[in-house]
């Protein structure tokens, strides 16, 4: 049931807003028609300023810094704890910790019946927190109930949102299940706001690829199966198949995240069922109408050389995905490309969706 009352929005903080992913944030919820940005927070070296000197020299986006927002005091984000809560009904993180520290943080939020939607990777292998891609796995809401029950908590409640560099392909491996995946190699060309940085702060990356980021493979390879995973006794049994190896490349791109994917199938359809059963993927949150979400979650090009970076990245206003390229694949028997904005399906975006998901499920209320 939507908790959702039209004539007044629900208050809602950014922790780590003055990061690059934190910039999203505050860009995405400037005007957003549920939520009111009421309180942003950081580290103390910007408590105290206003939200324009706190970012002045390091804003990252090509808008401008939202003018309700740049006059808003930065909280800091521990010591105003107490500050905070009283001013939210739930929170967005986006902080940039050690990985204990942002499940300290975000634990001693959610202990005070603040519920935290996360874009940080600390609480993504946390058993009873739910990781969610809303068009993939939305009933893992469930795991919130899971999760209340476990801690003793209220209204507190933590959900987060997958690593960056599997959303454009695990929404095509969604859509081909029903063909049998059985193995998966997926390389993937990584933009360096990824790594929150720009060509200013990361001069070395132009005309430069890195054949390794830190970590991401790993994500990439396990991320999926807790995706696909089934509640069962009340925990979250993670699948075993497809089996995925990633190679995961630093490449000199702003924005967007591309992946070349081979895959193995049980099953030996033709070519235009491929193509046409991710055409016609059943979106399980369309009838939602939730604000973030894309008219078309996934697009398929027919020309051999889309999706392109520059020109399909911001589809769906960058919450949807571009794929393209499918053909037969000498190895495994298929292979495509895939491509979604980073820092909006990836980040910022993604999670802002899974907030509306939970509000819309009676998870986050007024």
């Amino acid at each position: 049931m939507n908790q959702y009352n039209s004539e007044k929005k629900i208050p809602v903080g950014v922790l780590g807003a003055t990061g690059m992913v934190g910039q999203r944030f505050v860009s995405l919820l400037a005007d957003h028609p549920w939520f009111e940005l009421s309180v942003v927070a950081a580290s103390s070296r910007s408590a105290g300023q206003s939200y324009r000197d706190a970012v002045e020299g390091r804003w990252s986006l090509n808008t401008p810094i939202p003018e309700n927002i740049g006059n808003l005091k930065v909280y800091e984000v521990e010591a105003d704890m107490g500050k905070i809560a009283d001013q939210i009904d739930f929170a967005f993180s986006a902080m940039s910790l050690d990985k204990s520290k942002v499940r300290e943080v975000e634990d001693r939020y959610a202990e005070m019946d603040i519920p935290v939607v996360s874009a940080n990777s600390a609480h993504r292998w946390t058993e009873d927190v739910p990781m969610i891609i809303p068009e993939i796995n939305p009933h893992h809401v469930e795991l919130i109930d899971i999760q209340r029950k476990n801690r003793n908590w209220g209204k507190g409640c933590i959900a987060v949102k997958p690593n960056c560099s599997i959303q454009s392909y695990v929404p095509v491996l969604e859509a081909l299940k029903s063909f049998g995946l059985e193995k998966v190699i997926v390389s993937t060309y990584q933009a360096i706001s990824g790594a929150g940085k720009t060509f200013k702060s990361w001069p070395e990356m132009e005309d430069n690829v890195i054949p390794f980021i830190g970590g991401e493979e790993k994500k990439s390879e396990d991320e999926p199966m807790k995706i696909w995973g089934e509640i069962k006794n009340s925990k979250l049994v993670l699948a075993e198949k497809p089996i995925i190896s990633a190679t995961c490349i630093r490449v000199p791109v702003t924005d967007g995240h591309m992946a070349t994917v081979n895959v193995e199938l049980r099953k030996n359809p033709a070519k235009e069922e491929l193509i046409d059963t991710i055409k016609q993927f059943q979106n399980p949150i369309e009838s939602l109408h939730l604000p973030s979400s894309p008219e078309a979650f996934m697009t398929y090009f027919e020309e051999d050389d889309r999706p392109q970076t520059a020109l399909d990245r911001d589809l769906g206003r960058g919450m949807g995905i571009g794929v393209g390229r499918l053909r037969e694949d000498p190895v495994l028997g298929w292979k495509f490309v895939a491509l979604s904005h980073n820092t909006l399906r990836g980040a910022a975006g993604g999670a802002v969706l899974v907030a509306e998901l939970l509000m819309e499920k009676g998870y986050i209320t007024q």
